[in-house]
Formats: C-alpha cells, structure tokens, sequence
C-alpha cells in the first residue's frame, strides 16, 4: 500500500512546519495539502475504498477509466492508474479551507517503496488489528485525520458495518476514532479544527478535472459499478475468411470496451463456441492492435459438423454461459448467419435441457434469458440481398482486377485471348464488377446465362471488337455460370469455343484462393470498422421479441435489416436459378446489380441497333477534364463516350481543359478503339486544367456554338463544380450555354458539394493506406516509433479522416478543427500512455495524420519536432510526405465501376433534359434556359444517387471561401476515429 501526498501549483492551501509560526507560513510558497491519492493494487480493492469513503460521507466527484474511449487522459492521471475516483467531502463553510479531496487510484502493477528502493511486490492491504489489541493504532502506520463535527455518528456508522475502530484518547470520551480503509491505510477521524487551514478562493479540484466535470452531462459521466455486472459481447467469424474480417473483430472489441461492457472473441468460428475453455478468449484493448492491416481472420474459423447437431448447440450454450456471454456478433456468410438465428431461437429450450441435466443452474439462467443475435456479412462474393456491399468482396474485386490488368499486357502484346474464371457459385457479382472495371469482352454469370447459341454471339462480338482494331480479348467465366438449361459453362469450353471458331490463341488462368488472399482495401476496412460499431450499437439497443438484425450498406448508408429476412432473401436468390427464374435471381440482388450489368452491356456492344435513339434526339456530347487529375476519370469518359456511341449520340473530348478550348481549338471527335483502353488507366488521356470558363467566356461560348454541342458532361473536383456554376449563370448571356450540363465529381479531396463520394478518393485511400502500413511496419520494428504523415484533401478533411478510420492512426488532424497547443498537449500525453502501457507487443507503431491544411502554424515538420521533443527519449518521432502517390497510380475498381455507372447516368440525365435548338421558346419551361435542374450534379447521398442543380448548391450547400461542402459527412465519423484509436477526444480549438 502506498500513500502519496501531492501538490500542485495553482492551489493556495499550506502545510505547517512544527518550528515556523503564523507569519512565517504565509511566506512560504508551500502551504496546504492539495489532495490524498491513495493507491489500491486490485480493481476489487479499488471499489471496496472507493465505498469505505462514500459511506463516510465523501461524494464521487469525477471518474477515470484508462480502457474507457469516451473519456481524455488529463496532465493530473498517471500514466499507470488503470482508474482513477475523486472523492470530496465539504467543509462547514463554503471557502474555509476545510473541503477534503481524495484520490483513488487502481494501478494493476503498483510499484512502494521499502528502505528507499521501489519494489513490485503484490500490494495486499496488512491485516486490520482488532479493537482487543492493547497498542495505540496511531504508531503503528501512516494515517489520514479527518475533522467531523458528529464523531458519535461515525462510531455508529462503524458498528453498523462492523468495521473496527480504534477510540483515543478512550472509548467513554473519545476525541479521536480510527479505522483501517481496505487498502490498509489508517484513517482517523476528530473534533478538533486544523487550526491553521485558511480562506482559500479556488476549488480543491485541479483545473482541467474541474473543467472536465463541468462539461460533462451528468449521465454520461461513467460510474462505478454499483453491482450490475457489465455485459458481455463476444464476436465470432464462420464460415469463408474475407478481407476485412479483422477489421470488424478490432471495431466489436474496441467499441465494446468503449461502451463500458466486456468483449470476448471465441476462436475457430463455431468449433470454437462448441469447445469453449480456451477458444473463448476475454479480449483487452490491445489484443486487437494492427488487426486492420492483416489479412483473413485472426480469430481463425473453420466448419463445424458438431454445431449442426443440438448436442453441439448445447455445448455451445454452456460454454456461453459459463462465460456470462449472452451477445454474440457473427460475421460470415448467409450459412453461418442462419445458424446464428437458430441458436438464438432455440436458446430458452437449450438453457432448460443444461438446468434439467444439472449442468447449469436455474439461476445462471435467469441472468441470461435471452440471446442478442448481430450478423455481419462477410462474403467475397457479395451475395447478401439488402445490402450493396459486404466485407471483403471490393478487396476480392481489387484482387481480380490486378490480375485481369497484368494479363492485360501480356494478351496485347501476343494479340492473344485470356479466359478468366472466377468465384461466384450462385452470384456473379465478381464477374460483372471485373468485366465493368477491366472492359472485358464478354462475361458469364449464373444470373445472367448467355441465349441459346451464345457460342455465335460471343463469337460475333469478339470479331466486331477484333475488326475495330483490338489486338486483345478477356473473357470472365463466373465458376456458377451455366447456360438457360443449367448447363455448366466451363472456363475450358469457352477457351475451345474461341480457338476452334476464331483461331485465337487462347489461354486459361483460374484465379482461385488468390482472390480471399492479401490485407483488405480501404473501403472493406471502412466498411467492416462502420458495420462492426454498429453492430455494438445493435446490441446494445436491442429488445427482447424483436427479430435478430444484419448490418447492410446501401449507397454510403450504414443500416440494418433483420437477419432471417435477408438470409430467405439470398437463399431464394440460388433457388431461382435452379428454378430457371432467372429474373426472379436477379431482382433479389443488390440494387445495383441490374443497372451495373445494363451498363456494361451498353458499353461493350457496338452498333446494337436495339439501344439507338431516334435520329431527333441525337446529341453531339462534349468531355471535359477541369481539376487536378483522380483515379477513374478517364474510366468515367470511356464510360460516356461507350455509352454515347451505342445510344447514336456524338461523344467530343476538349483537351488540356478551358484552355485547351479557347486558345488551341483542341476538339476531337472519340471513336470506340480511342477510348476502349482507358478503363485501367491512371491520370487523363485528354489532358485536365484549373482554368475556369470565365477567364474567356465568350470565346468559351464561341466554341460551344462552332461545335453545336447539344450536351455537357464536367469531369472533376471544385473547380469543376465552380466551372459549371459560371456557365449556369452565363445562360442569360450566351444561348449557347443553355443545354443540359452536368459535374461528375471526381477529386482525391472529395470536397464537392453535392455528392459524399468522389471518384478518385478510393484510389488515393488505397494508395495511402498501402503507404501508412509500410511506414507503420517500419515503426513497429523499432519499437518506439510514431510518424506524423501529411495527407492531401486541400481544405477538407475527409483523406486524413477516412484514411485515419483506415490504418488505425492514433491522432487525426483536418482544417475544419485546425490544431492548437492544447490538442497537441493532449496527444503528446496520450503518446506517452500509449507507449508507456506497450509491453514488447507487435505491431507497436503509431501514426499521427495530419492534412496538409490542417494549420498554418503547426506544420506536419513541426509537429514532428514537438513531439520528439517532448518523448523526453522515451520514443522518436519522424515525418513523411507521401505528396502526388496519392493521386497517382492504377485507379482503384471502386473508382472504375461507379465511374462507368455514373458516366452512364449523365448520358441519361442529358438525354431527359435535351431539347432540341428548334424547340426553345416554344413552351414556357420547355427549354434549360429557364430550366435550373438541367445544369446538375451528380451525386451519391446517404442510401440515394442523386442529381442537384448547382443553383442550390451554390446557395445553400456550398463554403466557398474553404472550397468544401457546408456539411461534410465525413466529420460525424471523426469521433469514431478517436474513440477506436483510444485518442479520448481533443479539445476544442480555441
């Protein structure tokens, strides 16, 4: 046991020598007791001290707990104390100096004190004596003496607990009683005033705790347990092992721990659950440190016979049990989740069928009477009806397409034809998304079987391609794809197809487990981190009766459907296709499915005479690049110019930008074999700029009217945005200017108004995560290391943010809450806690991100100096600038796919909105003069995609002085960030 007394500056209390008198003392810079800290060695003796005091009257004031995110770290914690209670007792008056303050702190490797060396030893509490022993107690140990004006009520409240107590000068006319607390420390309690104290004007608490007290709402300060045990929430992955799954497992433990409950992972998936013992792990806060960056499942998982058969699912509801786990959180596929509900539905009769075999108690029961039942969905092959999305699937998909891309080079340079088979038993949703990213020519999924004498058809399309001038030929064969009759399609029979029909030299590579292999992308390790807090959130609000739910995403929206109805909603998707339904297949897809495969068919067959538009209302269609350059731009425009071409439209492309068009004339008509390559290609074939229209509008307008463009399609960031707002507004002057106009946003910094996704800022989250995990490898392996990276985003912080909730960084810093001296205080005390409670694990790096506007003043260099100055030795600090990386590079398949997706959108909005010259004027807002939706954005919102004309935009979306939305939705996510890095929060900026 350890008693310290602690002094801090800003208080003006006193301590008083034994020779020094009154006036000597005022002149003393030491001159009061702050606090008490005392020091418990276990959390039970913690709570028991905690207790002792408050029976006497003391109040808990504020409370610490390390493994709690919600709560900051503030200068007065140390660094060891697992938690930390204020207590604080008043004095007779208000401001006499009497107020009593105490610390306790529970440090689970305590460190006292014996003939002047520090010794970790275990802190057992010595033995209270009892009220027979002779000795006066008052020798014997340290003690704390505190004034009470009712000495009789203590010695009553002491009996009554029967606490022993020790009464002097004696038990008839006692002026002083003494007790030992849990921790063994002697506590006395008198009638005599300190007669030295003082008026003191400032609250015994020390500033910041004060500070903190005062802005906390009193029901969300954490409590002590006052004996309702926390709950327990285990998290489990079944089934196949998907990029990504880590990362929901690192989300569910962490958020867990944050909602103040107790996390478990069971290990090996149901195996596992049904062994239990071991394979049911209670999980700290840093048992799932570098989970993001790793691969598979670290929890493991494997197939179960034994869970099949009730006598497993008795075992495993034992085992649960035992634990105290009545929540469990599942991330698999749609087998995995069936079981999970029906475990949950038969859990009344299994806990009955434990308590009649006498393995378990009636009252172990009545704890738990029900089962929480959370399903995540982690499946490549993005076979989970009422969601977009599932864990690992965009990773498998990135997988695929870097194969399909090195293949690319091989095929042109031998003019050869690569059959690539893929996973997707009952789904195609790898398939179709390769072919949409990789331009392939043909594509076989289950959904979606090819006519009878498809073999003709395939043949045909080849040849057209091959005539046009393509030396190259992909083909992607779904492992489930068969023909109208069930008739299996297989990789070897379309390989026999093309050489026996068209002589081609054709090869085969089946891609297999590479696709489950390797860390997950971005956008899974987004994904699994959002769903996997939800899912936390799910269980924490569920009600008994109410249907076990599934996590989804639609769009850029996290939601929730209930389980048993997507699974039915899957599982009748396979049944249709064995019923030959396979409309009824389709329909029961993610809402995408249909419009990416309408898409991809539009742009991949040429001169189909069934997609022409009537020859009035065909469109000569300008493309043009205005911004910094972003993955999947020129994706975007083979994606319009395709679509243009198989509608009957005209598709132009202005070079270099405005200043392409007004100074060098440089517009170029775009056939098919131009642009068929540009699916996989970085940068921007027809060259981008900054210049806005308004530099030369006129001669702007000039060209628009040499050229009769009947259409306008703006590919790129803010200037884009604010390009097209100029020509909106230029209407009334320039007739030339009154067609349909629309922005494709595309920007790494993803600052559009308007839209929550830019094409682009996939690719760069990708490239700078790929980044941060090797510089964080280099971190862990000196142990002591943190980096602080400069992101790029301009004056938004949605990179640094997302690429913060990616990589696990511990510190993320962005223009909309700049950076000041107390948040980089703050960090800087974080840091030393982070590293100080390391105890030789892996993957100890850490990483600060800082946008590249976050502060004028406090430069990423700067940082990078503070905080090595501060590590006092105890760490280093380093800076990197991964800088233009992260625009560059191969675009990401997120990027390509909903590039092709939205291009085909605009074509379409333009189409809607077209009016021919002839007809303007003749019908009172037939025309886009005075037609404000026709000059839009488009633009994914929540669970919608969306088009928002730039009059609105410009008024009420739109900070233009930051460049960026009014209201990003990036910055709700920041929390979450800090709350799973362990950050605690930052202070606001002053």
């Amino acid at each position: 046991m350890r008693i310290s007394r602690e002094y801090t500056p800003w208080l003006n209390t006193r301590i008083l020598a034994s020779s020094s008198s009154i006036e000597d003392v005022n002149k003393k810079r030491i001159s009061g007791v702050s606090f008490i800290s005392l020091v418990a060695p276990s959390e039970d003796s913690f709570y028991h001290t905690v207790q002792f005091y408050t029976d006497f009257g003391f109040v808990e004031t504020a409370v610490y707990d390390r493994h709690l995110p919600s709560q900051k770290r503030e200068i007065d914690h140390c660094l060891t104390s697992e938690k930390e209670t204020w207590l604080y007792v008043r004095g007779e008056a208000e401001g006499d100096g009497t107020d009593v303050c105490l610390k306790v702190r529970y440090v689970s490797e305590a460190l006292h004190w014996k003939d002047g060396f520090g010794r970790r030893d275990s802190l057992l509490p010595p033995a209270s004596p009892t009220l027979r022993e002779k000795h006066d107690w008052r020798g014997s140990n340290q003690s704390i003496v505190l004034y009470t004006p009712a000495l009789g009520h203590i010695v009553e409240l002491m009996r009554e607990k029967q606490i022993p107590f020790q009464c002097q000068p004696n038990e008839r006319e006692p002026i002083e009683v003494y007790a030992h607390d849990p921790l063994g420390t002697l506590v006395g309690f008198t009638t005599k005033h300190n007669p030295f104290t003082t008026k003191v004007g400032t609250s015994l608490l020390p500033p910041p705790i004060a500070e903190q007290i005062l802005k906390t709402p009193i029901s969300s300060r954490p409590l002590t347990p006052s004996g309702q045990p926390p709950k327990k929430i285990a998290i489990m992955t079944s089934g196949g092992d998907a990029p990504g799954m880590n990362g929901a497992v690192r989300a569910v433990v962490r958020m867990t721990l944050a909602k103040g409950c107790q996390s478990y992972a069971i290990m090996e998936g149901y195996e596992g659950l049904v062994k239990g013992g071991s394979m049911i792990k209670k999980m700290s806060w840093e048992d799932v440190r570098g989970y993001l960056s790793e691969g598979g499942t670290l929890i493991g998982t494997a197939r179960c016979k034994e869970f099949r058969e009730r006598e497993g699912r008795l075992a495993g509801a034992k085992n649960l049990m035992i634990n105290g786990i009545d929540a469990l959180i599942v991330c698999g596929g749609d087998g995995s989740l069936t079981g999970a509900d029906l475990f949950r539905s038969e859990w009344p009769g299994l806990l009955a069928e434990l308590v009649k075999r006498g393995d378990l108690t009636q009252e172990q029961c009545d704890e738990h009477p029900e089962l929480n039942i959370v399903g995540l969905v982690g499946s490549i092959d993005n076979d989970m009806t009422g969601t977009d999305a599932t864990i690992g699937c965009y990773s498998s998909l990135a997988r695929i397409c870097q194969s399909v891309d090195y293949i690319d080079a091989t095929a042109y340079s031998h003019s050869r034809a690569f059959v690539i088979e893929v996973m997707g038993r009952h789904c195609g949703w790898l398939a179709l998304m390769a072919g949409v990213a990789t331009g392939a020519d043909f594509v076989f999924l289950p959904e979606k079987p090819p006519k009878d004498g498809w073999e003709e058809e395939m043949c045909t399309l080849v040849s057209k391609h091959r005539s046009l001038g393509k030396r190259k030929t992909i083909v992607i064969v779904a492992e489930g794809a068969t023909d109208r009759n069930l008739k299996h399609i297989s990789a070897t029979y379309v390989k026999d197809v093309l050489t026996d029909k068209l002589g081609l030299d054709t090869r085969i590579t089946t891609l297999g487990h590479v696709q489950r292999g390797g860390t997950a992308c971005a956008y899974d390790r987004m994904l699994s981190t959002l769903q996997g807090v939800e899912a936390v959130e799910a269980v924490l609000n569920s009600k008994p009766g109410v249907p076990s739910p599934v996590i989804t995403i639609n769009e850029n929206k996290i939601g929730q459907v209930p389980l048993m109805d997507a699974v039915r909603q899957t599982q009748a998707g396979a049944a249709c296709i064995a019923a030959k339904d396979f409309r009824g297949a389709v329909a029961l897809r993610d809402r995408e499915f249909e419009e990416y495969h309408h898409a991809y068919m539009a742009t991949t067959k040429v001169e189909d005479p069934r997609n022409l538009v009537p020859e009035s209302k065909r469109m000569r269609i300008a493309i043009i690049h205005v911004g910094a350059p972003a993955g999947g731009i020129n994706a975007a425009t083979r994606g319009a110019a395709m679509y243009c071409l198989a509608r009957g439209h005209r598709p132009f492309a202005i070079h270099n930008g405005f200043p392409g068009l007004v100074r060098h004339d440089s517009v170029r008509e775009l056939r098919w074999l131009d642009v068929d390559s540009w699916a996989i290609r970085g940068g921007s074939e027809i060259g981008t700029n900054r210049t806005l229209p308004s530099d030369d509008m006129g001669m702007v307008a000039w060209y628009f009217q040499k050229y009769k463009f009947d259409g306008l399609m703006i590919i790129g960031g803010f200037e884009a945005y604010h390009a097209l707002t100029e020509l909106y507004e230029a209407r009334k002057s320039y007739p030339s200017f009154r067609i349909p106009m629309v922005c494709l946003p595309a920007t790494i910094s993803n600052n559009v108004p308007g839209t929550e996704f830019s094409l682009g800022s996939d690719t760069c989250l990708n490239s700078l995560i790929d980044y941060c995990d090797a510089i964080k490898q280099s971190a862990s392996a000196s142990r002591r290391r943190v980096f602080v990276v400069e992101c790029q985003g301009g004056r938004s912080g949605y990179v640094a943010t997302m690429a913060g909730l990616s990589v696990g960084a511990l510190a993320v810093y962005t223009p909309e809450d700049g950076i000041n001296i107390a948040t980089l205080q703050s960090d800087i005390s974080h840091l030393r806690e982070s590293f100080a409670s390391d105890k030789g694990m892996n993957r100890a790096g850490k990483l600060i991100l800082r946008n590249e506007r976050a502060s004028k003043t406090y430069t990423t260099e700067i940082i990078g100096n503070i905080i090595r100055e501060e590590a006092n030795g105890r760490f280093e600090a380093r800076t990197a600038v991964p800088g233009h990386v992260q625009q560059g590079g191969t675009p990401s398949p997120m990027d390509r796919v909903r590039a092709v997706r939205l291009a085909v959108r605009c074509i379409k909005f333009m189409e809607d909105n077209f009016v021919p010259i002839q007809e303007e004027g003749k019908e009172a807002g037939k025309g886009c003069g005075d037609n404000p939706q026709s000059a839009a954005v488009i633009g994914i919102k929540g669970s919608e995609l969306i088009f928002t004309s730039v009059a609105h935009l410009k008024e009420q979306e739109t900070d233009w002085v930051e460049r960026r939305p009014r209201h990003g939705y990036w910055r709700e996510l920041k929390g979450i960030v800090d709350t799973l890095s362990g950050r605690y929060g930052i202070p606001e900026p002053v």
